[in-house]
């Protein structure tokens, strides 16, 4: 499973730069809803706990290869950039499965509500879409061949 924020394709440009190295992505969310994400991420999309305290809680895929992280707002151990909480609006995520009509009908029998119901798109994308608590679209996608 591979978690992407907007788009997973990175732009090459052959120019070579000094960020080129190993560099890994964990988004993270600032929000009051931890005790409510960790029951959706796990029991929903079968995430793991890599850590979490009173006010931290860091989540994995399945498969382990890929985190986000949800963060209290106006934690006195953050400095100011990492308080303000998400305005469930302007934020969404991709999560690459294999097999995109399996989670959809495992999601329905859990009575997941589905935000956008399974299509195809023209672009090589099968995908559906779901909310979390914090009101961010998570879109599952399955690219098939155009």
């Amino acid at each position: 499973m591979v978690v992407c924020l907007a788009s997973c394709a990175l732009a090459q440009t052959g120019t070579p730069s000094k960020l080129q190295g190993k560099m890994k992505l964990n988004a993270g969310i600032v929000t009051e809803k931890l005790e409510e994400t960790k029951a959706f991420y796990t029991s929903v999309l079968g995430f793991g706990v890599s850590f979490e305290n009173e006010f931290y809680l860091l989540l994995h895929t399945p498969n382990g290869e890929d985190e986000i992280s949800f963060l209290l707002p106006n934690h006195p151990s953050q400095q100011a950039l990492f308080h303000k909480p998400f305005q469930q609006q302007g934020l969404y995520l991709t999560i690459e499965v294999d097999e995109v009509d399996q989670i959809y009908h495992e999601l329905k029998k859990k009575g997941v509500e589905i935000e956008i119901d399974i299509r195809d798109e023209a672009w090589g994308d099968r995908h559906f879409a779901i909310q979390d608590p914090n009101g961010i679209g998570i879109d599952l996608v399955t690219h098939t061949k155009q």
